[in-house]
């Protein structure tokens, strides 16, 4: 039997990569995904995308969408408290869930710190995409048909420009040296609109770009609700 496992969600090419990575898989089945989100703004803390955003993602992705609210200048104890009440909820639905799985790349610290965080709740983590070299898997993704926008950019490494752009060989031959294809050092994030996780494009509308803490500029995308 396939290994149920439950997907951190952002509403990035990194998340929605993961799943199509898993989805090749034979051995484990994603069973549904689980996005962070800040109070107040109803948005994926860190990456701001909406969260009727992060519903039509998991709608066309085919998955139930789980949710782990967070207050805001929430503190790493207060985050643990409300993930870990989040990762409980979801393992009354499927009780035989122990794994959490995360589209992280790159970073040994965050690996490690996810593992330990997770194993004191019970809980085993999967990283389907570690260890790829990122200027390689970022064409890939592309090539394979994956859409999306740069939704928030640290203007402290990357200019402000750079928000709202399409994540596409353009944006990858235009990034100055020293920023990480994929943005895994938080140089961007991203929101997904089309790709083969899903089973149909998303339509979403740009809105405007916004800096805030004198340093994240960040764009809106919502759901558009017009005429097709």
């Amino acid at each position: 039997m396939a290994t149920p496992v439950l997907l951190s969600w952002s509403g990035g090419k990194d998340a929605a990569w993961a799943l199509h990575a898993l989805r090749q898989r034979q051995d484990v089945e994603v069973v549904a995904l689980l996005s962070t989100l800040t109070e107040g703004y109803e948005r994926a803390s860190m990456q701001g995308v909406r969260e009727e955003v992060l519903r039509l993602q998991a709608h066309a992705a085919g998955l139930p969408l789980l949710r782990a609210w967070i207050p805001q200048d929430c503190d790493n104890g207060g985050y643990l408290q409300r993930m870990g009440q989040a990762l409980e909820a979801a393992r009354l639905r499927w009780p035989a869930l122990r794994t959490l799985a995360f589209g992280d790349l790159l970073l040994e610290d965050i690996r490690h710190w996810r593992q330990q965080q997770y194993a004191a709740l019970d809980w085993d983590c999967l990283f389907p995409l570690f260890g790829r070299d990122t200027a390689t898997l970022a064409r890939q993704m592309i090539d394979g048909g994956l859409r999306a926008r740069l939704c928030c950019v640290d203007t402290r490494v990357l200019d402000a420009a750079f928000a709202g752009r399409a994540f596409d060989h353009a944006l990858l031959d235009a990034l100055p040296a020293g920023i990480d294809a994929c943005g895994e050092n938080g140089e961007f994030h991203t929101c997904v609109s089309a790709g083969p996780m899903f089973g149909a494009p998303l339509r979403l509308r740009q809105g405007d770009t916004v800096l805030r803490d004198a340093r994240y500029a960040y764009t809106d995308f919502a759901v558009d609700e017009g005429p097709s």
